[in-house]
């Protein structure tokens, strides 16, 4: 069961310290600063989540020399007021029938390039380049994709709760019964393993029994899970409001001698990218590592996707283990590494882990169940 001890809540000089670094990251970059609409980017800078995302602007505005503001509709300023990093910031809030865009417009430099959450409504960019029509915008996942990347050691030991939990679900799922069930009802008990173990959140439990297993993001369906299947299950949600993502293959019965090839190689393309990350490694050299593992055994045309993604207050953000990406691998980042093949209409093997770099230039697993393949009834 989940502990006992949620883990301390962060402070006000805590979204302070990463408002502060966004403006400098800006900066840096050479923008006149950053836009922040609800959504992820919001909730890690500021505490702040709207009850619900609705077409009343909200934005925070950051930029360098300046004190954050954020700009919210008055019939929600009391619910931003006790946000957590609420008194790192100031509020500016504007009433219906009043334009929210006008309000917004003194914050900004008028001929400014300014980064914009990925997930910003079209009709608030649209309005605020028409109250300034000498200001431009970027995508901060263009501009500044790095900004939740390196997690502070508060949000490391988040991060190792919710993996901590994932393993306790893993733990779990391999004692029930696979044959005959479908997978929905195995899917379904992952779900309640994860929320048993402090998860307040599963974004998805993926089970792909048999050929279902090429599929690298099978939902799963209906397919009942038969004897000398194997078995994809992907899973994660968030615990404490940071992620986890664990994959492990499962066999049901006795594997195949090419059944159990297959999952070793995988198995040792994982280890391979695990080794390749320490200090001085590009994110593209964890991809490469496992990638030559698979392409040398010959099934590299088996393997479909990227190695491994970035993970924090959402399960997929940068940085992204991919060819081409060069960007160097910090202490703090955190990511997957979750290599595959899939040979389709017969079946797939994926094993993952979530993975940081250790301050000693190592990396280190937040996933440590084994990555043998497990025998289900």
């Amino acid at each position: 069961m989940p502990e006992s001890t949620a883990p301390a809540p962060f402070t006000a000089d805590d979204y302070r310290a990463r408002m502060d670094r966004a403006a400098e990251s800006a900066a840096e970059a050479g923008l006149a600063g950053v836009l922040v609409a609800p959504g992820p980017d919001l909730v890690h800078l500021t505490g702040y989540q709207p009850t619900a995302i609705t077409e009343r602007l909200t934005v925070l505005v950051l930029a360098p020399g300046r004190d954050p503001v954020l700009v919210v509709p008055t019939l929600e300023a009391p619910d931003a007021e006790k946000a957590a990093g609420a008194a790192a910031l100031s509020l500016r809030d504007w009433t219906d029938g009043t334009d929210p865009y006008a309000v917004t417009a003194p914050l900004l430099d008028a001929a400014g390039r300014f980064g914009v959450s990925d997930n910003a409504w079209a009709m608030h960019l649209l309005g605020l380049q028409k109250a300034l029509p000498g200001t431009s915008y970027v995508s901060l996942t263009e501009a500044l994709p790095m900004l939740r990347a390196v997690k502070d050691a508060h949000e490391l030991a988040r991060i190792e709760a919710a993996g901590a939990a994932a393993d306790q679900a893993y733990g779990e799922i391999v004692k029930v019964r696979f044959a005959g069930r479908k997978e929905t009802e195995v899917a379904a008990d992952l779900a309640t393993l994860l929320l048993d173990f402090g998860h307040s959140q599963v974004d998805f439990t993926v089970v792909g029994s048999g050929p279902n297993g090429a599929n690298p993001h099978h939902e799963a369906g209906d397919r009942v899970i038969g004897h000398g299947d194997m078995v994809v299950l992907d899973f994660g949600g968030l615990k404490h409001g940071y992620g986890s993502d664990t994959t492990r293959t499962v066999h049901v019965g006795e594997p195949t001698d090419d059944e159990r090839s297959v999952h070793e190689l995988v198995r040792a393309a994982q280890q391979a990218g695990f080794e390749a990350v320490r200090s001085g490694a590009a994110c593209q050299d964890v991809d490469r590592a496992a990638r030559k593992v698979i392409t040398d055994a010959g099934y590299g045309e088996y393997f479909i996707h990227r190695t491994g993604h970035g993970i924090g207050v959402t399960t997929h953000e940068p940085p992204y283990m991919v060819e081409g990406e060069e960007r160097g691998i910090v202490p703090g980042m955190c990511f997957s590494i979750e290599p595959g093949v899939y040979l389709p209409g017969r079946f797939g093997v994926r094993i993952e882990d979530i993975v940081t770099l250790a301050e000693d230039g190592t990396g280190r697993r937040f996933n440590n169940t084994s990555r043998e393949m497990a025998i289900v009834e």
